[in-house]
């Protein structure tokens, strides 16, 4: 492979279409989209300053580089690439992109960034910002931690394992979610989704699990949460603590310590369809 080393590029496409070659130690500014339409790039220990860096790439491996806020919109249309060791300040990045690997990543700002993307795998990602993985199908997550509301909203085929989202509005519009070994803090989880299921799982949230369809919780603690599971439609639920309140759902059944308050005021919802019932010594009551 050819090498690109200790180099300083500027200027508009200043290495357009390059092919099979390792960029090294360099940094590309004053200048849009210096690796447009790359093929088979190995990339390190690189700085990003400018935008659009790797739109419309194929099969790059990226280590141990930087891009930074004025390498926004930076990575559009570029599938089949790995990204491990890196520090994103840019927000906007990885757009319509597919079979894209991110390890041991910081986001310093994920505003709108993995939209439209699919068949995405991340593993070790800390993330600061609102729209992470908007409408992307196909996302493997193991230990994030997010601080950023409205999280895969309108996205499909979804695991997550081992992390924490601190993010209101998190799950909307989903479809197929499996979320094992990981605490969730925010109002109005996962409202208008459909075969979502929760393991071992911590979730704060007022007012979530509502207009759902297909709901399992195993193992999971719901903490602080009011007006839960409203308009909830074939719930499996069992939950290791106590309720604030339960209103309307609408079929299934839901395991719990305690419930403070079951608020029913939906005169159309046919109660021999759903079963609320309250641990006991010898097993559980219903109310």
């Amino acid at each position: 492979m050819e090498i690109y080393e200790n180099e300083h590029y500027t200027g508009e496409r200043a290495l357009f279409q390059l092919k099979d070659a390792q960029v090294r130690n360099c940094l590309f500014d004053d200048g849009e989209s210096p690796l447009k339409e790359s093929r088979n790039l190995k990339i390190d220990h690189v700085t990003f300053g400018w935008k659009y860096p790797l739109w419309y790439g194929k099969k790059h491996e990226v280590r141990n580089s930087t891009f930074l806020e004025m390498s926004r919109s930076g990575i559009w249309y570029t599938d089949d690439s790995k990204f491990i060791d890196c520090h994103i300040i840019a927000p906007k990045l990885f757009r319509r992109c597919h079979n894209i690997y991110l390890e041991n990543i910081t986001f310093d700002d994920a505003k709108e960034t993995l939209w439209k993307c699919s068949n995405v795998e991340m593993k070790n990602v800390k993330a600061k910002g609102d729209y992470l993985a908007m409408n992307t199908n196909g996302l493997k997550v193991d230990h994030l931690e997010l601080d950023g509301n409205y999280f895969a909203d309108g996205a499909s085929d979804i695991e997550v394992t081992n992390s924490i989202l601190n993010s209101k509005d998190a799950f909307w519009n989903c479809k197929n979610v499996v979320v094992k070994d990981s605490e969730i803090n925010g109002e109005y989880f996962g409202w208008n989704s459909e075969n979502v299921t929760l393991i071992n799982c911590t979730i704060s949230s007022h007012q979530g699990f509502c207009y759902m369809k297909n709901l399992t919780l195993i193992n999971c603690t719901i903490k602080d949460s009011d007006l839960v599971f409203e308009y909830c439609e074939n719930i499996d639920a069992q939950i290791n603590s106590c309720i604030t309140s339960i209103k309307n759902p609408i079929s299934g059944e839901i395991r719990c310590e305690g419930v403070a308050e079951m608020i029913r005021d939906d005169k159309d919802i046919d109660l021999s369809k759903i079963r609320v019932l309250i641990k006991k010594e010898n097993g559980y009551e219903q109310i």
